[in-house]
């Protein structure tokens, strides 16, 4: 049964979203959530990170503190690690304590260097395009029990919802500002086509056979050489301005 906590805890992650945070700052609120709802069931200060890896696009880092990232950064710079485990595997990880740890030697080693004695790993689940992982530090040793994982689990469960649904958004506002960026390139070279037309009274097929000799000749995309064109046209060095509403 969820517990009051909870329940405000997912409220608190849907509210990132509808205070229309961009992704990066989504994640820097739910690890700080994420490092909170682990200090209240440990009794014992946690720190979270999170790395987000889209396909295409680069990682999204994030985390509850400037410490939470370096030590995140620890596993992204040597691949392995109990958050890397758990992404493979499906289930959470923990190294209990870094000073005996064997799994990942090297790992354990700059994690102890770094001040902290335990981590955990527990995975997302965001799809096949994209992969993200909750890595919970402690200055403890043995301060992940079986209550504490599952409290994580818990959490990470809400946040994987929450952050499908950011990365919808993100995703479609993505297109949006591609299309509309397509759409201005677009017009741009249509307008050059025109004055082609006009100047040498030709066909639009000819006019833009002019273009592409032009792009080619210059070794320039053929939109860089129909802005060149419009700013010659008007006199100045202003971009050529074309006109879509968000």
């Amino acid at each position: 049964m969820e517990t009051d906590e909870q329940n405000e805890d997912f409220q608190r992650l849907h509210q990132l979203i509808d205070g229309k945070e961009d992704l990066k700052g989504f994640l820097n609120g739910t690890t700080k959530y994420a490092a909170r709802a682990l200090t209240r069931a440990t009794g014992v200060r946690v720190e979270c990170a999170v790395t987000l890896h889209r396909r295409k696009r680069a990682a999204t880092i994030a985390g509850s503190s400037d410490d939470a990232i370096l030590l995140d950064g620890i596993e992204q710079r040597l691949d392995d690690g109990p958050c890397m485990e758990a992404l493979r595997t499906g289930v959470p990880v923990v190294v209990s304590d870094a000073a005996t740890e064997a799994r990942w030697p090297e790992y354990a080693r700059n994690l102890t260097l770094a001040g902290a004695r335990s981590a955990l790993g527990v995975p997302m689940e965001l799809g096949e395009d994209a992969s993200a992982g909750l890595n919970f530090f402690s200055d403890v040793a043995g301060l992940f029990t079986e209550g504490a994982i599952e409290e994580a689990v818990t959490f990470a469960d809400m946040a994987s919802q929450a952050l499908r649904l950011a990365l919808r958004i993100a995703t479609a506002d993505l297109l949006a500002k591609d299309l509309k960026a397509a759409m201005e390139r677009r017009t741009v070279i249509d307008l050059a086509t025109g004055i082609v037309m006009s100047q040498n009274r030709c066909s639009q097929e000819e006019a833009f056979a002019v273009m592409l000799r032009a792009s080619q000749n210059r070794n320039q995309k053929l939109h860089d050489v129909a802005r060149d064109m419009l700013r010659s046209l008007a006199g100045n060095t202003d971009e050529a301005r074309t006109h879509f509403d968000d």
